[in-house]
């Protein structure tokens, strides 16, 4: 569902995308304040920068120039005061002179990266910006520089994971992502449709309720009865709803339990129907609000977001932090429909509704047209999907087959590894292991912070014990591979662009020892080599699909599944890719129906303590405390 921009907190200025950019016209001054020493100033630019992306106009961002000769927006500082006078310090030494040079080769290097991933941002090239950022930065990391104690490579390295992480959310919330759009939930595609009343069958349902097991008290009127006449005769709404209610085979078991641990009915996790259709990578482009259970990019959910993760695309630390969150809401309005409305509208909306009306009952409010259509259509929607559910047979729904529940090892890890090195590792394809952790925003784990690392089940001894034969500081750019059979040392290194001698080398092996099928190999790629080539490729004038191949280190057969092609005549200009596409988490929730335009009617997800726990309806005087939208 739609989420809303979030208003402003009282005494905060939104300021406009813009003014955070230099202008053309200020590259000099850009540059000098770059080589100044970075103040705390920044620090505080980066914890607001979130806040900036979701007041800051769309279109706005769009044309804001972004110089692409730095790293990241510059921020005006305050000139130091004058130092004291102090005694002329001793010449550096040579090997600190040539380490002075190789920290400004890297940044001036890891820059023209970033740069380049800039251009290709402004030409909606999102797949060869990603790759470009993630070179910029792995770059740094695999420098062999200590990036902690040196001040400068240890500043460069934060601008450059905060100024690409504002890229990639800018991106996300303008609905052109990095990822490929997922599918609309269920009641996105039912915005437009309106719901005449049908008298028999509201009485249809109503009779089949008596004998419907259920812990939320499910009502039928016309309202749900149009939802459940569009979800049973339109075939795109069955369509939708049929492939949600599959889809939430994979998180059943898990939603239940944390339902169940906080006290929120069972039946709540329909929710997610009109969420996301439990896709746990939907975001909206709107609002920005992401993952199952579109939490917005900020708020106090106990979920964390950075430069390599967002947990709101974690469809387990996400689900607790919904279950969590409802209970708050019931506690706050004591109703489990006004918990939902809420959950929708914003708290603080439903409350000045109910101090409106003086009624705390949802279709009191409904019947008053006090709440915005998007709600009114939330709630109903919600139940519809929910009775449906419950009798499958009634609704054309037999043929329901739920996906078969997520299972995967985890292991906690607290360095950063390739997530291609973890496919090797488990012996599984790279997308498998993307989609076990949709959290990761980048193709590498988390540096030194803990991450749980999700690997196909049954993997987790074998991954333990190969990934020690590695070293730490080479696990974002070494591979492993296991010995096929018809394979050699001169195959295998030419298949990684290594040489022979570096893998024997690196597995302590004598020259003339053979490999067998079966034998597991450490490879050290080089740095340049491990980075993923353009993800695209425009042909040229003379190109065919051999030399293409033949470019890229692939097969012919590769470049036509990739690209779908029937045969093997290309076209000059034509867009190719040339290695597999892995998307990343968050993909686009591409959305239909209208986005608000009252600010004050921000629909909002809060975690933020309700200031009470009783019915609003009893605590009118009290209301005010409660209408301000917390997210």
């Amino acid at each position: 569902m739609s989420r809303m921009s979030a208003a402003v907190p009282h005494g905060c200025r939104a300021v406009p995308h813009s003014s955070i950019v230099s202008s053309p016209g200020s590259d000099d001054q850009t540059k000098q304040v770059q080589r100044l020493s970075r103040l705390p100033h920044w620090a505080i630019a980066l914890a607001c920068a979130p806040l900036l992306l979701l007041t800051g106009c769309p279109q706005q961002q769009a044309v804001a120039p972004v110089p692409p000769q730095i790293a990241a927006p510059a921020v005006q500082a305050a000139a130091p005061p004058p130092a004291a006078v102090a005694p002329a310090a001793s010449a550096p030494s040579a090997e600190e002179v040539l380490q002075q040079q190789r920290a400004r080769q890297l940044i001036h290097n890891a820059e023209n990266a970033y740069s380049s991933g800039v251009r290709n941002y402004r030409a909606n090239r999102l797949e060869a910006a990603r790759s470009d950022f993630d070179a910029a930065v792995d770059m740094m990391l695999t420098s062999g520089m200590d990036l902690k104690t040196n001040r400068q490579l240890s500043d460069e390295f934060d601008h450059l994971i905060s100024s690409i992480n504002s890229l990639e959310m800018s991106a996300l919330k303008e609905g052109n992502g990095f990822s490929p759009p997922v599918e609309a939930a269920p009641l996105d595609a039912a915005d437009e449709v309106t719901f005449p009343p049908d008298a028999a069958l509201t009485a249809k349902v109503a009779e089949e309720l008596k004998t419907t097991q259920s812990d939320l008290p499910l009502v039928v009127n016309d309202y749900v009865a149009g939802f459940i006449n569009y979800f049973t005769n339109s075939p795109a709404g069955h369509a939708h709803l049929l492939r949600s209610l599959e889809r939430a085979g994979k998180y059943q078991a898990m939603i239940s339990k944390d339902l169940k641990d906080a006290g929120v009915p069972q039946d709540l996790i329909f929710l997610a129907v009109a969420e996301s259709g439990f896709q746990p990578q939907a975001l909206n482009r709107r609002s920005g609000a992401g993952g199952m259970w579109q939490f917005m990019p900020t708020g106090a959910y106990g979920l964390e977001r950075n430069g390599w993760v967002d947990e709101r695309f974690d469809p387990e630390k996400s689900s607790l932090a919904y279950a969590k969150y409802m209970r708050e809401l019931y506690d706050q309005f004591g109703d489990w429909y006004l918990a939902m409305a809420a959950y929708d509208w914003g708290p603080g909306n439903v409350q000045r509704a109910v101090m409106k009306t003086g009624y705390a009952d949802f279709w009191e409010l409904y019947k008053r047209n006090v709440l915005p259509a998007e709600t009114k259509n939330y709630v109903p929607g919600i139940i519809a999907a929910a009775i449906m559910a419950k009798n499958p047979k009634q609704y054309g729904l037999e043929d329901l087959a739920p996906d078969p529940p997520v299972v995967s090892d985890t292991v906690t890890v607290d360095y950063s590894i390739n997530l291609r090195l973890v496919a090797d590792l488990t012996g599984t394809p790279v997308e498998q292991i993307v989609e076990l952790n949709p959290s990761l925003l980048r193709m590498t784990t988390p540096q030194n912070t803990d991450f749980d690392l999700h690997i196909p089940a049954g993997t987790r001894d074998s991954y333990i014990k190969r990934v020690a034969e590695i070293p730490d500081d080479k696990r974002t750019s070494w591979r492993f591979h296991v010995v096929q059979a018809g394979e050699s040392l001169e195959t295998i290194a030419s298949s990684f662009h290594d040489r022979t001698s570096e893998i024997i080398k690196a597995n302590d092996l004598d020259a003339d020892d053979p490999v067998a099928p079966g034998d597991g190999l450490v490879i050290p790629v080089s740095v340049a080599a491990s980075l993923p080539h353009p993800l695209r490729y425009v042909i040229r004038a003379g190109d065919t699909l051999i030399t293409i191949a033949d470019r890229f280190n692939v097969s012919v057969e590769d470049l036509r599944r990739w690209n779908h092609l029937s045969s093997s005549r290309i076209r000059a200009k034509q867009a190719l890719y040339v290695s597999e596409p892995v998307h990343l988490a968050p993909a686009t929730h591409a959305r239909t129906r209208r986005s608000r335009t009252h600010s004050s009617s921000s629909r909002s997800h809060t975690a933020a303590k309700p200031a009470h726990e009783s019915k609003p309806s009893t605590h009118a005087s009290t209301a005010k405390k409660k209408t301000t939208s917390k997210r």
